[in-house]
């Protein structure tokens, strides 16, 4: 079954320390974390990874297979492992600390049936860490670009920078070259700072329309979001909630973004449908157990 959003990228099992000392399981990884809240919204969606054959690579099927995401396209490489993270949490925020390299993802390679995923869905998703945990998987998010924009597939493309796995010169010339390949773009804008060099919010959303995207979703945490296309812009508030951990929610954003705007075709109000989403979010701790589905969001927006 041809699938609405097809997601590109690494997952990863979360250790989170939470308001406590003991670390709790959860999931993450940003790709996986947007087929899952894409899901929760009602799109039809599916993961294109890989894992390694262990628990923590069950663990994560296991949870594609209960939130509905499609795992036609996760591969299980026996020679590699599956990523881990640490999340600890201080007067500064979050923190993150990766157990990651040569991990299952990064070895990744398109098989025929992936691009004939590809091809067949409605819009295929990936980010930046998809490109920056290794040359080879940033040379298959590549191939999976150019199969996308060859069947007509829209890329969306979240360019979330971790400095921990390139240079920034790498990563700004990875990332300018992806957008240009893009079609909606989804910066967060302590990222978007770094990648372009500008402070201003709509100095940076001009950029990004600037390198061809069509569509740019630029996200400012309690601020909101700016919502662009080359003709209207729009500024939109977020929920005012009780944020106790920020950690996935440039994820639920994206993935509430992308179900909304493929199902009604209106960025603005994908937009503020995202915003809502992404801040009920922040009220829980973890990338994957806080993403709300569409009637809290519903319910929320109608408060």
């Amino acid at each position: 079954m041809p699938l609405d959003i097809l997601s590109l990228g690494e997952p990863m099992v979360e250790l989170n320390q939470g308001d406590g000392a003991h670390f709790r399981q959860g999931f993450g990884g940003d790709t996986s974390n947007v087929a899952i809240a894409a899901a929760r919204h009602g799109a039809k969606s599916g993961y294109l990874s890989a894992v390694g054959k262990d628990a923590f690579g069950d663990a994560l099927m296991e949870l594609w297979s209960a939130e509905g995401v499609s795992t036609q396209n996760v591969t299980v490489d026996p020679g590699a492992s599956t990523g881990v993270y640490f999340v600890t949490h201080d007067e500064h925020g979050h923190r993150f600390s990766y157990l990651r390299a040569g991990s299952a993802a990064s070895r990744l390679c398109l098989t025929p049936q992936a691009r004939e995923a590809i091809a067949g869905a409605r819009v295929l998703h990936l980010s930046a860490i998809s490109q920056a945990i290794s040359l080879q998987m940033c040379d298959t998010c590549f191939e999976a670009i150019g199969t996308a924009r060859e069947a007509g597939t829209l890329v969306s493309y979240d360019t979330n920078l971790r400095l921990a796995l390139w240079p920034l010169p790498r990563a700004k010339a990875i990332i300018k070259e992806t957008l240009s390949l893009c079609d909606i773009a989804l910066p967060g804008h302590d990222d978007a700072m770094q990648i372009t060099g500008l402070a201003d919010p709509d100095a940076i959303v001009d950029a990004f329309l600037g390198y061809g995207c069509g569509i740019v979703a630029l996200t400012l945490g309690p601020d909101g979001a700016i919502v662009a296309t080359p003709d209207q812009r729009r500024r939109i508030p977020t929920l005012q909630v009780k944020a106790v951990d920020a950690t996935g929610a440039g994820d639920a954003f994206d993935g509430a973004f992308l179900a909304e705007y493929l199902r009604l075709d209106d960025p603005f109000a994908a937009g503020e449908y995202a915003c809502a989403a992404a801040a009920l979010s922040t009220t829980g701790y973890g990338a994957v157990a806080p993403l709300p589905r569409r009637a809290d969001v519903a319910a929320a927006i109608k408060r």
